[in-house]
């Protein structure tokens, strides 16, 4: 079944490949507050925000350590070549998985949010809400790859 929004079979080990080191090093960052100052340059910005880089306004250049950023880029792109690239054996079953295992993803996602809204606060929120932006991409993983394994188990054992 050709599916036009999933990526090649080939992105999926590319993913695999850049998803796990990058998940490691981010949890190392964000734990030690590590900022190798290798990575500190000059950043063009859409919006410089006053009360963070001193000068503020539109389209300026600003002193920032990369590291953050580099990190989220490779999670979100490993993220999505790891859940949309095509399987080998795509059938409109494995497109059911994947449609269910999305939508509750953005449910659980959601509950989430909506605990931290309610019993998060402070700088605290602000951690749930960084961590948030990749949660939707972790639980699609998760539950697709899982539905997907108990589907092949519950095969070869008929």
């Amino acid at each position: 079944m050709k599916l036009p929004y999933l990526f090649p079979t080939r992105y999926k080990s590319t993913g695999w490949i850049v998803f796990f080191p990058t998940l490691i090093l981010g949890f190392l960052t964000v734990l030690y507050d590590w900022e190798p100052s290798w990575l500190d340059v000059k950043f063009p910005t859409l919006y410089n925000d006053p009360l963070i880089f001193g000068n503020g306004g539109w389209f300026k250049l600003v002193e920032i350590n990369i590291l953050n950023d580099l990190l989220g880029v490779l999670m979100i792109v490993s993220g999505l070549f790891v859940g949309f690239s095509r399987l080998e054996d795509e059938d409109e079953y494995i497109s059911k998985l994947r449609l269910e295992s999305l939508v509750w993803s953005v449910y659980a996602n959601y509950l989430v949010l909506l605990f931290a809204f309610l019993f998060v606060n402070g700088m605290s929120f602000m951690w749930v809400m960084i961590f948030n932006m990749y949660t939707i991409l972790f639980f699609f993983i998760i539950r697709f790859h899982w539905k997907l394994y108990q589907f092949k188990n519950s095969v070869y054992e008929e």
